[in-house]
């Protein structure tokens, strides 16, 4: 039972959780900006921080629960006879079928080790939601990202807003000793927070993803372009439409068909 639960992430999201409100707890216990408002009885503003935490979690829940896109079966939703037979089977690589599932693949799947599924527009598999991010919930896991990332950097502000001075560096670090490893804890995570939004808005913008980025050279339907070509772009403003707003399975091979004739 316990083996069960660490390989479907129980302790992850645990581990998440606890650091999430245990941080809130001490922002709060201590004299910081967060405290005095609400001594003040100015309850905006902590009620506003309270509801951003809260926010967090539940997105850091949905991404790390949600099916990111698994390929279930051998057939790729959207792509029938009719579909296939617009696609010249010369211009754009075939289907491969995947040795460890055994199902055929749609093109930008990828077999995930972790998870022992393929994925649908795979971009990686994330240890800390202890989930694949993929062509459903990549999305959404870019929202998490933007909402944890204004959390952290308001935590990081009301931690520093408790600092208090001693006359003594052990009274102070006896006095901020919690306070300090929180704010090193937030800083800590506000930089890799704001590092990965950064590079993900980037793959999202020009439509390719970590995967594709990392193993270019390795796959079979990027190997033979250029180093600067990609299939998929079709410029910034139409891949973040297309990214943030088409909830649909897309059939890449179409997209990828299209694309390099007309590059031709």
């Amino acid at each position: 039972m316990v083996q069960k639960w660490i390989r479907t992430g129980f302790l992850v999201r645990l581990s998440h959780t606890l650091l999430t409100w245990t941080t809130t707890l001490i922002l709060i216990l201590h004299d910081t900006d967060l405290r005095r408002c609400e001594e003040r009885e100015e309850l905006l503003l902590p009620a506003l921080f309270f509801l951003l935490v809260v926010m967090s979690v539940f997105l850091y829940f949905i991404v790390s629960l949600m099916d990111p896109g698994f390929v279930l079966t051998d057939t790729v939703k959207g792509s029938n006879e009719e579909t296939e037979a617009m696609i010249p089977q010369s211009a754009t690589p075939r289907l491969r079928r995947c040795g460890y599932c055994l199902l055929q693949q749609p093109m930008r799947a990828k077999h995930c080790q972790t998870c022992r599924r393929c994925v649908r527009r795979f971009d990686h598999h994330c240890p800390w939601i202890e989930n694949c991010v993929g062509e459903r919930n990549h999305r959404w896991f870019i929202v998490y990202l933007l909402v944890q990332l204004l959390v952290l950097l308001w935590a990081l502000h009301i931690a520093l807003s408790g600092v208090s001075p001693a006359v003594s560096w052990q009274l102070w670090f006896r006095a901020n000793g919690f306070l300090l490893a929180a704010l090193g804890l937030v800083g800590v995570f506000s930089a890799v927070v704001l590092l990965l939004l950064c590079c993900h808005l980037y793959l999202a913008s020009v439509n390719c993803t970590t995967w594709e980025f990392m193993s270019r050279h390795r796959i079979s339907y990027l190997k033979n372009c250029g180093d600067e070509e990609n299939p998929f772009d079709r410029g910034v403003l139409c891949n973040l439409r297309d990214f943030f707003c088409i909830c649909r399975t897309v059939v890449w091979e179409q997209i990828y068909h299209r694309n390099t004739a007309n590059a031709v």
